[in-house]
Formats: C-alpha cells, sequence, structure tokens
C-alpha cells in the first residue's frame, strides 16, 4: 500500500522542530508559555491546506481536527494525540537539525559541540538503525522529537489518507497538545469537543513499542519553617532550614527507591527541586510506582524519613503534602482489550513485531485513559529524550505513519 507513498513525514519533522516550543513547569498560565502556539497555527493552517475545514487552535493552545470517515459502518471515532512541547530540561531554542544518510554504524559526533557523542555503546538502539537516515540536533539542543515526531507520523498519515480514500475508515479526530512535558497536558482539554471513543497517543520510543502501562505517579512537596536569627546572636537559637532539607536528603536511601537504582517496575521517590533560605526551605519530590497503592508507602517512607530528622529539630517545623498526579492506564486499558489489540495488529500489517512495555514515566494517554478516552502509547522512533544526545530514525517514523494508517484500516474492517 505504500510501496509508490512519497512520505512527507521527514520534511514536517524538520520543519517543526525549529519551532522553539518549550514549555515552563514554574509558569503559572496555560499553556505555561506563549509559544507554544507557533507551532500550533502552524499545523492548523497546514491541516486546512490538506483540506481538513474544521482544524483550528484554541485559546488553551490545543489544536482539533476532524478527518471524516469514508465507509458506511458506523465505527467507534478514533483520536490520534501527540504533544507539541518540548522538555525544559534542555534548550529547545534554534534547534538546527542534521539528517545523517545511510547511517554506517559508528559514533555520531555532533559538531556544534564535539564534546557531545552519541556513542554506541551507550545507545545500543542506536546500532540497530545501522543503513537509516538518522536526525540529530547539532550538539547545543536538543532535538525535539520528542514528540514532534509523534505529531509529523500524524500529519504524514493524514495526508496518506487524504490520498487514498480507498482505504476505508471511521471519523478520525486528530489532537495536538500543549504542556505534556509539565504534566498538564490535558488540564483544559474539552472531551465533550473532542468527541472520540478511543485514543492512541503517538509519544513512545523504539520501533514496534506499544505501551499500555504506566507509573502511577504522585507529587510531594516538603516545606521546612527554620529559625531564623541574626548569625552573630543565634548560639543556641537559630535553626537552618536549608540544613534540615540537606538532611532529609542525604537520610534517602542511596541504593534503592530512588531513579538511578531502579528499573522494570521497581518504583522510586525522586526529589527534583530544592529552594530555600535559612528561615524557609521547600523540596519537591515525584513519587513513581507501576502499583497504585505502592505510592501510599513511599509517601510513609518519606514522611517516617522527615519525622526521624525533625525529631532533632524541636524548634522547627515541617509538614508533607502529597498530591494525585496521573495513575496506571493499564487500569482502565484493560476493560477495552481491543484497543491494544487493534494496534497490534496494525503494527504487524506494517512488517513490524510489537513489544508490549511498560513506561517508566507518563504520557497525556495516561490522564486520557481516566478522563474517558482509553488511550494506548505508540512508537514513534524518539530516542535519548530530553537531551542535546537526542535522535530519530526516519524510517521509523515512516512506520508509525504506516501504523496509524493500518490502525484506522483496523477499527473499520473488524466492526
Amino acid at each position: 500500500m505504500f510501496e509508490n507513498y512519497a512520505y512527507t513525514v521527514a520534511e514536517r519533522f524538520l520543519r517543526y522542530v525549529q519551532i522553539d516550543t518549550q514549555s515552563d513547569p514554574l509558569s503559572e498560565s496555560f499553556p505555561s508559555t506563549e509559544k507554544q502556539k507557533d507551532l500550533g497555527r502552524l499545523l492548523v493552517a497546514e491541516l486546512q491546506a490538506l483540506g481538513i475545514v474544521d482544524a483550528h487552535l484554541d485559546e488553551w493552545g490545543y489544536v482539533y481536527a476532524t478527518l471524516p470517515g469514508n465507509t458506511p459502518k458506523k465505527v467507534p471515532v478514533i483520536c490520534f494525540c501527540s504533544h507539541m512541547d518540548t522538555s525544559s530540561d534542555c534548550s529547545g531554542a534554534q534547534v538546527k537539525p542534521i539528517v545523517h544518510h545511510h547511517y554506517a554504524g559508528q559514533d555520531i559526533v555532533l559538531p556544534d559541540d564535539p564534546a557531545q557523542v552519541i556513542r554506541t555503546a551507550d545507545h545500543p538502539y542506536l546500532l540497530q538503525k545501522t543503513g537509516d537516515d538518522i536526525i540529530t540536533a547539532s550538539g547545543l539542543t536538543l532535538l525535539g522529537a520528542d514528540d514532534k515526531a509523534g505529531v509529523a507520523a500524524i500529519m504524514d498519515a493524514t495526508c496518506f489518507l487524504l490520498q487514498h480514500p480507498e482505504v476505508k475508515h471511521g471519523d478520525i479526530r486528530i489532537l495536538f497538545t500543549p504542556d505534556e512535558e509539565v504534566g498538564r497536558g490535558v488540564n483544559h482539554l474539552d472531551m465533550q469537543k473532542l468527541g472520540a471513543q478511543f485514543g492512541y497517543t503517538l509519544d513512545g520510543g523504539e520501533l514496534g513499542s506499544l505501551e499500555d502501562e504506566n507509573f502511577s505517579a504522585d507529587g510531594a512537596k516538603i516545606v521546612i519553617e527554620g529559625v531564623s536569627v541574626h548569625p552573630g546572636t543565634a548560639k543556641g537559637r537559630l535553626v537552618s532550614a536549608i540544613k534540615i532539607a540537606a538532611e532529609v536528603l542525604a537520610a534517602l536511601p542511596a541504593d534503592s527507591r530512588s531513579p538511578e537504582t531502579t528499573e522494570g517496575r521497581e518504583g522510586f521517590i525522586h526529589p527534583v527541586r530544592v529552594e530555600g533560605v535559612v528561615e524557609r526551605a521547600e523540596i519537591d519530590f515525584i513519587i513513581r510506582d507501576f502499583d497504585t497503592p505502592a505510592l501510599q508507602e513511599h509517601a510513609d517512607f518519606l514522611r517516617s524519613v522527615l519525622n526521624k530528622v525533625m525529631t532533632r529539630y524541636p524548634t522547627a517545623r515541617a509538614t508533607l503534602q502529597v498530591k494525585e498526579q496521573y495513575r496506571n492506564m493499564k487500569e482502565i486499558l484493560d476493560q477495552y482489550p481491543q484497543v491494544v489489540e487493534y494496534a497490534s495488529i496494525a503494527m504487524r500489517k506494517a512488517m513490524i513485531a510489537p513489544v508490549n512495555l511498560p513506561i517508566r514515566g507518563g504520557t497525556d494517554g495516561s490522564r486520557l485513559s481516566f478522563m474517558g478516552l482509553p488511550c494506548p502509547n505508540i512508537f514513534t522512533g524518539e530516542m535519548a529524550l530530553h537531551g542535546k544526545q537526542e535522535y530519530v530514525s526516519i524510517q521509523d517514523m515512516q512506520k508509525a505513519v504506516q501504523t496509524i494508517v493500518y490502525l484506522a484500516q483496523t477499527w473499520e474492517a473488524h466492526l
């Protein structure tokens, strides 16, 4: 079906990554940065140019569009979703994408900072891409494959389906979201307007990855109130909130319960921000586990660490607050096995072996699943995320395009 198709996914991707869409976790606005709408406006214009008349960008920065069905069957409305923002962990400004044609299996030195080397020893998946065309950044920024590879794949699949009306499908909703990287990607999403019954996020990594399980997640904040006294007369009275915070962090286990010491289905407690002065200090944590009840056990452990430290400082005070962030989408997806089953069928049609993997993180799909849109996650080829060594294979992105098309076809064929 794709033998004579001229893919547009690579040229779209190269265009999209040059638009700075970095989100800001410290911003209180939504979207957290207005520049995310710059990509949204471009996508709307491109969708309208393809003939999708209802494509629009709303006030919150969401792009909605509908690819009308072309079958008499009553097929559930399917949504394909990717996020437009890039991580705040690394600059997304003035990205200079580089295409390494017919990659030969060597380490890749990034020219604008030769100290940035994508080594095959550190990135074994890269070796599997020998012969592919690999896109990297230049060494000064992230690439933005997370998740502009997904955006480009959805756009190209839309283009394909419009050019090939012989491929039967039901109504397809296209959704591009802001602020996924800061955990707010669906905060203002209008589910009634979206009007889909099932969905797929395009935000996964290796070819064939099909993710129907993710971390359940809570956020935690410790606030420490010290006793501030002039240091010249502080003996016996001053209690530094900064030092207490340091003791709390030092009391966390060095060989367990942390991202750097866990893998697979193991959970963790991870401090992500420390800020303070003598009088007051704050520590922000993320708590993660595939087993949702285990989040409480991690929070109780953190509370015990805090309480033990605070017994040494009777004149100081501390509080621990825990807030739900998102939950394991498997709790919902297990109720709708056809959603994952059809994705597996679509991948096999594209000559891909599906690999079910748990996500040690979250996607918009995890929250969407609990909002009434069962939504697993599909590969795009994006690798080494959130850093200067991020890369993606053009051929992987093309296979993502095929998977979307076959998915739309599979939903129609099975009804």
